[in-house]
């Protein structure tokens, strides 16, 4: 636990304003957008708030996507930050793996901690965001050590060497029994891949395959359905967006001139979507965010170089501070704005409720009562993170 300043000069406004964005999208899944949307069948508005709340099947995006690699995106550059001022207090590199090691380790034990009490039970999966950034970190900063020109390569070299694991993986047998791995029939009908595209399926690829032997180490049953669909093999291309936001940290901090950082980052960031949109449009490579594919790495990517690009014109070149000082608030203690989200919303919803009374809201129609209560319960989750704030209390890992 730190009691930092509110400002530090090591610290970049914009990371914690586009780190406080991507925390809020989390926290505001207690707006419950899907809900309002099912009470009103009619309504596109709902419908597209929904869309952007949810996930994509599998292949696709959605703005909700975007929360796992923006924070894996901030976790890079925030090391380029944090890289530096250790060193300028004299930090030696035995002390530096230390504290990197220590930090990977709490980060996988804070993750399972989160799972167990999320879903109520013992669980060994490492898919979560936590546990991935924890099993990569160490490698991002054996990355970091390195000349800074040799970063580029290591993370052209892990996409292609993903790309490499999943095509050469023979795809699955015409009578393969998706129902056995937790795939309906629907589901494929709707979401399923065909001909080169399905390397990449559903819980018949070689990231599913190293899970199965994984977590049969640690029971009895082979846990053959995945229904979330992510993997834990997803940490190692996660690396590589991990790098991109140390690469972008580099370039945001280096002597170049305001303009000229602006300039490299929207170009690096469009060049990532362009890239991304073309592997999968021409199906070589699908855009899926389950298994953190070369496409998918390559364009979010892209939109955060973009975001970044965006946070740091308005907020550091611009100087309005004031206008995104909510998200900068969230920003500063994202881990406890994230144990704040882990901390079942379900559970601060029945509580609001039985302290309210549902009469005090139900001028605003049974469609819109989840959304109401949802907007009090993120007040509320705003108001403890600003308290902290004010007392200059922030966890740090």
């Amino acid at each position: 636990m730190g009691r930092d300043g509110a400002t530090q000069p090591s610290r970049l406004a914009s990371i914690d304003a586009y780190r406080g964005f991507v925390m809020l999208l989390l926290l505001a899944e207690v707006l419950r957008f899907c809900t309002v949307s099912v009470g009103l069948p009619d309504s596109s508005f709902w419908r597209f708030l929904c869309y952007h709340q949810t996930h994509a099947a599998w292949v696709g995006v959605s703005l909700h996507d975007m929360i796992m690699p923006s924070f894996c995106f901030l976790v890079g550059m925030s090391l380029a930050y944090s890289l530096a001022r250790r060193k300028a207090r004299g930090a030696t590199p035995a002390e530096l793996w230390r504290h990197v090691v220590l930090r990977s380790f709490l980060l996988i034990a804070l993750g399972m901690a989160n799972i167990v009490i999320h879903n109520h039970q013992v669980m060994y999966p490492f898919d979560w965001i936590l546990p991935q950034i924890g099993l990569g970190y160490i490698g991002l900063f054996w990355v970091s050590q390195r000349p800074a020109r040799e970063a580029w390569f290591y993370f052209v070299l892990i996409l292609i060497l993903d790309w490499l694991a999943f095509a050469l993986y023979p795809t699955p047998a015409t009578d393969f029994d998706y129902s056995k791995v937790g795939v309906s029939q629907s589901w494929l009908n709707e979401n399923g891949l065909t001909g080169f595209e399905a390397h990449w399926q559903k819980n018949s690829n070689v990231a599913w395959a190293f899970d199965v032997w994984l977590l049969n180490l640690f029971q009895a049953e082979s846990p053959l359905g995945f229904a979330r669909g992510l993997t834990t093999l997803n940490f190692v291309p996660t690396i590589s967006t991990m790098i991109l936001g140390l690469i972008a940290g580099r370039v945001v901090r280096s002597e170049k001139d305001t303009w000229e950082k602006l300039r490299w980052l929207v170009s690096a960031g469009v060049l990532g979507i362009l890239s991304g949109w073309l592997l999968s449009s021409t199906g070589y490579c699908p855009l899926v965010k389950w298994l953190w594919t070369p496409s998918w790495v390559l364009f979010s990517g892209g939109l955060c170089l973009n975001v970044l690009a965006f946070s740091f014109l308005i907020v550091d070149v611009k100087g309005y501070k004031r206008v995104v000082f909510p998200l900068i608030v969230i920003g500063m203690n994202s881990i406890i704005a994230y144990l704040l989200y882990q901390i079942h919303s379900g559970l601060a919803f029945y509580a609001l409720r039985r302290l309210a009374g549902r009469n005090i809201f139900a001028y605003f129609g049974d469609a819109y009562e989840p959304f109401v209560y949802g907007l009090a319960i993120l007040i509320g989750y705003w108001v403890i993170l600003y308290v902290m704030y004010r007392k200059n209390i922030f966890l740090h890992l």
